[in-house]
């Protein structure tokens, strides 16, 4: 990793011509970039499941029924198992880690309570997996031209329908995605 490329806080956007189907079409928020690798969450793939189904298998009584029906999304394909909440920083839980002063990310279940009785933070996403790369391999597929990055702002993370947050991240770039070929050509 370079010195000035953290990536932390930043989104990273699936290129057009990007076929993996884990990241196709996708825009990932970075919660870590360092020498190590780096971690994100995807922020629109929703699944078909709510707060209200994963309470319900954790055993967790909700109290406020518009919590559950909050979206559950595919964090990314590396513990798929394993839950993620990104959210405002109102607070701290058992696990969170701080990303920004705005924005962490908790893995306990001590969120989940808090959220099913009103008590959570303003934002969250809740992801189940995560996109994760090794030391290196970002730098190598942002030189190959799989991604854009740019940095996050709450809106597009929090507030912006899934299904436009691809596009919109790129917009912060001014980068339109349907002009972008996926193909590449040589002369």
């Amino acid at each position: 990793m370079n010195i000035g490329s953290n990536l932390t806080n930043h989104f990273l956007i699936a290129m057009p011509g990007l076929k993996d189907g884990n990241f196709f079409h996708t825009v990932t928020y970075i919660c870590e970039h360092n020498n190590s690798g780096a971690m994100g969450i995807v922020l629109n793939r929703p699944t078909d499941i709510q707060l209200f189904d994963l309470l319900e298998q954790l055993d967790i009584a909700e109290s406020v029924p518009e919590m559950g029906q909050q979206q559950i999304y595919i964090g990314g394909p590396v513990q798929t198992d394993r839950g993620f909440v990104l959210h405002t920083m109102e607070r701290k839980w058992e696990s969170t880690v701080a990303i920004t002063d705005q924005i962490g990310i908790t893995t306990s279940r001590d969120i989940l309570q808090s959220i099913a009785t009103g008590g959570g933070p303003k934002k969250s996403l809740i992801a189940l997996g995560y996109a994760g790369w090794a030391a290196g391999q970002l730098e190598s597929e942002l030189k190959a031209n799989a991604w854009l990055n740019g940095p996050a702002d709450l809106y597009r993370l929090f507030d912006l329908p899934s299904e436009q947050r691809w596009n919109a991240a790129a917009r912060l770039l001014g980068v339109d995605l349907n002009l972008l070929s996926g193909e590449t050509g040589h002369a």
